[in-house]
């Protein structure tokens, strides 16, 4: 029998291996869609407190940013 999972935003079925799951502390969140997903964690944001909230935006941020620097390092040309 085939594993089916239920989006936990429109309720509707999917089979495993499709959409999206989040796992947070164990606990797995099932999404039919990237757009459900990203519903469901603008949901959870706004429910988050506000300071801890910008201090993990500004913490990944900052590893984005130095991830693009690396990044552009080793493919600037480089002239002898």
């Amino acid at each position: 029998m085939k594993v089916r999972y239920e989006c936990v935003v429109c309720g509707r079925k999917f089979p495993k291996g499709q959409g999206v799951t989040l796992v947070v502390g164990g606990k797995e969140f099932h999404f039919h869609s990237k757009s459900c997903a990203i519903k469901f964690i603008k949901r959870v944001i706004e429910e988050i407190d506000q300071g801890e909230l910008l201090r993990a935006f500004e913490r990944v941020e900052k590893e984005f940013r130095e991830e693009l620097e690396l990044r552009a390092e080793k493919t600037a040309k480089k002239i002898a």
